[in-house]
């Protein structure tokens, strides 16, 4: 019965901790993989130093705002729509940035 019990109580522990990761997940992963698109540009020579920081401006003013919309602890609508926004208009930026005729 201990076994049970323990076993529970680890399940429901571990999907606690992933509901809670995940609530902030989309946007989160998705900067990461931006930032992982400009530092790949940055080291393959597709990106020059003035994009590059360009880009970690425009990356910076995505994560202020999320954590703003994050702030009271949940996200509307409104908000979740402004960051898809943001984040879209980043990655045709970062594309550009890569496929233009300016090398390092």
């Amino acid at each position: 019965m201990k076994k049970i019990v323990a076993g529970f109580l680890m399940g429901t522990m571990i999907l606690g901790g992933a509901l809670s990761v995940s609530a902030n997940g989309p946007f989160f992963d998705r900067e990461n993989r931006q930032q992982r698109r400009i530092h790949q540009g940055v080291r393959s020579g597709e990106i020059t130093p003035g994009e590059y920081h360009a880009l970690r401006h425009e990356q910076g003013a995505i994560e202020r705002y999320r954590r703003r919309a994050w702030a009271d602890g949940r996200l509307s609508a409104g908000e979740a729509g402004r960051l898809h926004q943001m984040q879209d208009r980043a990655g045709h930026h970062i594309f550009r940035a890569k496929h233009n005729a300016h090398w390092r």
